[in-house]
């Protein structure tokens, strides 16, 4: 059977005013991949709504409810997300992409580009970034003649929060003023559920798919819902990769701690 390669990501425009748009994404699954997808919406300006995410642990399906503005660029969202999705070969899952010959990917083309200003003001290297995002070009290096580097690794988002937490081991909750954290490994023999209540904000989905990504943990199943009020819940069954729960209170303790704001350690 053959998958035609851009049906791995399908976008639903919204058709009314204060309806979603929906994106669907039908590929291999990999660890992280929740991440990676979560932060190219984000850089496109979007909100997530609501999501769904479902896997077997070779192939995933996800969903995302998000809200677009009139100027965004569906097509370019579509291919991005299509960038970040893994490949798929008949020996993994007996389903294979069919991409056509003249679809092929081709190596990216590096370009040097130079420029100068008889005068600097502000907003000049916006103005410069916004021409080549509209042309679809990606930033690798900027060398300014001030000498001032910055390379475009993809900017990173957390929120941090200024209440206090409180871990209790006996009952498996993370709490604070503004986030309850919920573990628990009693309701699935193979996956351990988080439960995380807490308010919405811009990059929340991001901010706790990074987190997961960073210690190297899959999602299996999980949905997450943010209301009117501005309150957002979601349900996460994860496992590690080596397909065991977690158990480790330590590592418990950590993780959920990480996902109320900080990051691991390097």
């Amino acid at each position: 059977m053959g998958i035609i390669y851009e049906d791995a990501v399908l976008i639903k425009e919204a058709e009314k005013e204060g309806e979603h748009t929906v994106i669907t994404v039908n590929c291999p699954d990999k660890t992280g991949l929740g991440c990676d997808l979560c932060r190219i919406i984000l850089l496109f300006g979007l909100s997530i709504a609501r999501g769904d995410v479902s896997t077997d642990g070779k192939w995933c399906y996800l969903v995302f409810w998000v809200v677009g503005k009139p100027t965004t660029r569906w097509n370019l969202l579509k291919e991005r997300l299509l960038d970040v999705c893994p490949t798929c070969t008949p020996s993994a899952s007996g389903i294979f992409y069919f991409i056509p010959e003249f679809q092929q990917p081709r190596p990216p083309e590096i370009f040097l580009l130079k420029f100068w200003c008889s005068y600097d003001r502000k907003g000049l290297l916006h103005d410069v970034t916004e021409v080549l995002c509209e042309l679809e070009l990606t930033i690798k290096k900027s060398e300014s003649l001030y000498s001032t580097r910055w390379k475009s690794d993809g900017p990173l988002f957390y929120h941090r929060y200024k209440s206090a937490v409180f871990w209790e081991e006996s009952s498996g909750v993370l709490t604070s003023e503004s986030v309850s954290i919920v573990v628990d490994n009693s309701l699935s023999p193979s996956h351990t559920l988080v439960q995380i209540f807490c308010q919405d904000h811009k990059g929340l989905i991001y901010d706790i798919m990074r987190t997961l990504k960073d210690y190297n943990i899959q999602i299996s199943y999980g949905r997450f819902f943010a209301n009117a009020k501005g309150n957002c819940e979601m349900d996460l069954f994860i496992m590690q990769t080596d397909g065991k729960k977690i158990i480790d209170t330590h590592k418990k303790s950590a993780l959920c701690s990480t996902e109320n704001g900080a990051r691991p350690s390097s």
